[in-house]
């Protein structure tokens, strides 16, 4: 996967990373954090992988594929977790990790 053909997989990948570090920043403000917790790790969860595949992609690493897979995977929990919760960060992002779970199984 050479990173020029992958322009708009490595946007999808930057994108869900910002929208989940947005959503962990603000869950960490939400007045019941306590609730937010499996949000908040699964959001760090979700922006890290995502910028490591998308690193990995520019760098023609030979693991994208193992590496798509194992996004798409943390993409959907992060999701499925945030699409949970009401608040419009949760909501964002939620759209966000959808889009990229989709995006890596299709790279994968």
């Amino acid at each position: 996967m050479a990173h020029e053909q992958h322009a708009e997989m490595i946007k999808i990948l930057h994108d869900c990373a910002e929208a989940c570090n947005h959503c962990f920043d603000a869950c960490l403000k939400e007045d019941d954090v306590k609730m937010m917790v499996d949000c908040i790790r699964l959001d760090r969860e979700c922006a890290d992988i995502c910028a490591y595949l998308e690193h990995a992609i520019t760098r023609n690493s030979p693991f994208v594929s193992e590496l798509a897979k194992a996004c798409a995977a943390i993409c959907e929990a992060c999701g499925t977790e945030c699409q949970k919760h009401d608040h419009d960060h949760c909501q964002r992002c939620a759209e966000a990790c959808m889009k990229c779970a989709e995006a890596c199984r299709n790279a994968a």
